[in-house]
């Protein structure tokens, strides 16, 4: 049964109680690191193992996420700017225990690529909070291996054209 989340904003990510961020470089300009994660919604699963299912809703004001595992989420996006940020916040998930989720995607020109720093912010009660600190190895390893499987996926496209 979905439940349903704190409608928070795109500020929630700098002051929720858990707060796990990571950054990596990429070779990708912001703008294509930036299509891809805003605008080629439905294309997540080919370069973030953990998500089976992404697809726009809401005229594209919203994403229905399903992860690996069976967790489901309704999102509604927060921030959108152009090569720079992608935030948005679940509204409904089927996971026990949150209470609040916002997830921002902040891009950086770095040289002629990209720093990208994914920020995951989220509330919940006190056992959550000990699962997803715990939980920050692995959630580090997932966004490495996507963001480096995201770069060489942008980079095959950019040889093709």
């Amino acid at each position: 049964m979905a439940r349903r989340l704190s409608p928070m904003g795109p500020e929630f990510v700098t002051s929720a109680p858990v707060r796990l961020v990571f950054a990596r470089e990429v070779s990708a300009p912001p703008a294509a690191v930036y299509r891809a994660l805003a605008e080629d919604v439905e294309g997540w699963p080919s370069w973030f193992r953990a998500v089976t299912l992404c697809r726009p809703t809401g005229g594209g004001t919203g994403r229905e996420v399903k992860l690996i595992g069976g967790t489901r989420f309704a999102e509604t996006i927060v921030a959108a700017e152009p090569d720079e940020r992608y935030a948005y916040r679940v509204d409904e998930t089927n996971a026990p225990g949150l209470r609040a989720l916002v997830e921002e995607w902040r891009l950086t020109a770095s040289g002629s690529g990209t720093r990208v720093q994914w920020t995951f912010a989220a509330d919940g009660s006190a056992p959550i909070r000990l699962v997803l600190k715990a939980a920050r190895p692995g959630m580090g390893q997932a966004f490495r291996d996507a963001v480096k499987t995201l770069d060489k996926r942008l980079a095959a496209s950019r040889t093709e054209h």
